[in-house]
């Protein structure tokens, strides 16, 4: 009994952390989707009327499950949409790791994909 109650609050931080992680890690891989995603369709939208709006709005469909997009959930595209022009793609989201109330990390996740203008 004794034991259990040394041991059992430390694995039950443990477990929370690697939750906590695991979210942090489905957030970025969502990210690094919603830029891939945004790339491709800026690649090939260089002769609709607002390719930089099209870029961004796919890479928003793209990532659905991060919350407030054009908030906290930011996705931007820049080239000069010309052919053969790199066309860059930078996402940005925040986390934030915290375990019973502290707060262990927290920053900016950032994906950015460089695609050829076509």
């Amino acid at each position: 009994m004794t034991e259990l109650a040394l041991v059992l609050p430390l694995l039950v931080v443990l477990l929370f952390g690697i939750a906590q992680f695991g979210i942090a890690f489905n957030n970025y891989l969502t990210l690094t989707d919603a830029a891939r995603a945004a790339s491709r369709k800026g690649a090939v939208s260089r002769t609709v009327s607002d390719p930089k709006g099209t870029c961004e709005a796919a890479g928003y469909a793209a990532g659905t499950n991060l919350n407030n997009p054009g908030t906290d959930f930011k996705v931007t595209c820049s080239s000069s949409w010309l052919p053969g022009t790199d066309l860059t793609v930078t996402a940005t989201y925040p986390y934030s790791i915290s375990l019973l109330g502290w707060v262990v990390s927290s920053g900016q996740l950032t994906s950015t994909m460089k695609e050829r203008v076509e």
